[in-house]
């Protein structure tokens, strides 16, 4: 591993750090909290998107737009961290191996200066786990115990993707555990570097096609994980989820499964769909603790809640402030997001989801609390896996509880052979044989995204919800949406 840190960090003596590519959500949070701490921090990205962009410029964080050599002699850092998106031929990070300036990912970042000397739980899985994450952190919180976390996106009750543990030492952590890669110069999964005391494995699935060739090969990587765990620890699994449960049959420490079977030791029972969300009867190890009610929908939302309270009652918070911090949680970010709701009570709402898993759930949730109302789902193939051909047939079913889908361009498919790229039309024609109405973007004539939000008028009727899903800005959809109901109305 390349000029990475030799020695401890700890969070409480000023070092000056420079974050090349510090606008990918991680990056920014965690350079935002270790600013806050009281730490030098500026860096340098491409582009600065809403809401990391906004994020930077609240706290003030010194950024340079474009890679240039000199903003690193001006900023004089005592380390580099490199962003997982930064590869060689980067002037800056050339500049910095050439200058023998210590170079650091941002997870060994993460460990050595924000985890170290806490308690690590570390959130893991496909999908779920900036939710999970957020949740945990929120009932630590709630429970008095001033934890230290970082996720993968805006956690809304702190108003933070990422802040030190109001312990420092002795405290607890809590980390969303991406399976994706650390760096350049390290290829390792980036839960490998958090040391979990604690670990939540909520499901396993395919994805990350560039840089993970199959499943089995993710599989890996969370074996090794589970390796890490001390005996003294634990993990907490989705029972249901069978590639999960395997994995956790090789793990050295006590395993508690999460569900809605009452053989699991943390069940979700008797669950009722309210206005306004959902209920529960909980049960752990076959005992009774009480009804548990979230502001959510669908049974992917059960099943963090249910591995969050897991992670908090291992820290002894009481059920009873448990299922109060429940009640006061808000979700992060882009999670299920309402963007706008306008004249004839149409609901823009925003998500995170692009596999196929993700989009399958997000939509079922819709349509458990809007039963009656149309949903046009708004799809963008942006991920490194939905813009290849890997999940075709898997999306053909994923949309069947919206009304009306549109299918945006795929993004960057200069990167694939056609035989390799999602077929849109495909996916157009398999959808429009299950009854359903599509449009697919062409980029023929007014601009994109702007075909889609003309489409969008000339088809939406009052009551409708239009959700956007994606894991980028749908080349500012969102806001040419809002503007233009706006102006409409």
């Amino acid at each position: 591993m390349v000029g990475t840190l030799t020695l401890k960090l700890p969070v409480n003596i000023m070092h000056s750090l420079y974050f090349i590519g510090i606008a990918g959500t991680a990056m920014a949070s965690v350079a935002v909290a270790l600013s806050r701490a009281g730490h030098p921090v500026s860096g340098s990205d491409t582009a600065f998107y809403p809401p990391t962009g906004d994020y930077l410029a609240e706290h003030a964080i010194s950024c340079y737009t474009g890679y240039n050599v000199t903003n690193l002699i001006e900023a004089k850092p005592d380390t580099v961290v490199v962003g997982n998106a930064v590869s060689r031929g980067n002037p800056e990070l050339e500049f910095a191996l050439n200058e023998h300036m210590p170079l650091v990912s941002m997870p060994e970042t993460v460990c050595r200066m924000l985890i170290s000397g806490n308690t690590s739980i570390v959130i893991t899985g496909t999908h779920g786990k900036t939710t999970t994450t957020s949740l945990t952190a929120w009932l630590y919180e709630y429970g008095g115990l001033q934890p230290g976390f970082l996720v993968g996106g805006i956690a809304e009750n702190f108003n933070s993707g990422c802040r030190v543990s109001g312990r420092n030492e002795g405290g607890y952590f809590i980390t969303e555990g991406d399976e994706y890669d650390t760096a350049y110069f390290d290829k390792r999964s980036k839960f490998l570097h958090y040391r979990p005391d604690i670990a939540v494995i909520n499901n396993i699935e395919f994805d990350h096609a560039d840089i993970f060739n199959s499943l089995e090969d993710i599989k890996k990587s969370f074996r090794h994980f589970v390796t890490l765990i001390p005996s003294k620890g634990l993990l907490i699994v989705n029972g249901h989820d069978a590639t999960a449960a395997a994995i956790s049959e090789n793990a050295f420490c006590p395993v508690e499964r999460f569900g809605f079977s009452a053989d699991f030791e943390w069940s979700a029972l008797d669950i009722t769909v309210m206005d306004k969300g959902t209920s529960f009867q909980l049960v752990h190890k076959g005992k009774e603790l009480g009804r548990a009610q979230i502001n959510e929908f669908g049974s992917h939302n059960v099943l963090n809640t249910l591995a969050a309270v897991a992670a908090a009652s291992r820290a002894g918070i009481p059920f009873s402030v448990i299922t109060e911090g429940l009640v006061s949680f808000k979700k992060p970010k882009r999670r299920m997001e309402v963007a706008g709701e306008f004249d004839n009570d149409i609901m823009l709402i925003d998500d995170f989801a692009h596999h196929p898993t993700a989009i399958r759930a997000s939509l079922a949730s819709l349509r458990q609390r809007f039963p009656e109302r149309r949903i046009i789902a708004c799809f963008e193939p942006r991920s490194n896996t939905s813009t290849r051909n890997i999940f075709q047939k898997d999306l053909e079913t994923s949309f069947d509880n919206a009304d009306i889908v549109v299918i945006g361009n795929v993004h960057r498919p200069e990167r694939y052979t056609e035989n390799e790229r999602l077929d849109r039309d495909r996916l157009s024609s398999a959808i429009i044989r299950s009854g359903k109405k599509t449009f697919v973007s062409r980029n023929e004539t007014i601009g994109y995204p702007e075909d889609i939000v003309h489409f969008i008028h000339d088809n939406a009727r009052g009551g409708d919800i239009i959700i956007l899903l994606s894991n980028g800005h749908f080349s500012g959809l969102k806001t040419l949406l809002t503007e233009s109901f706006r102006t409409k109305g």
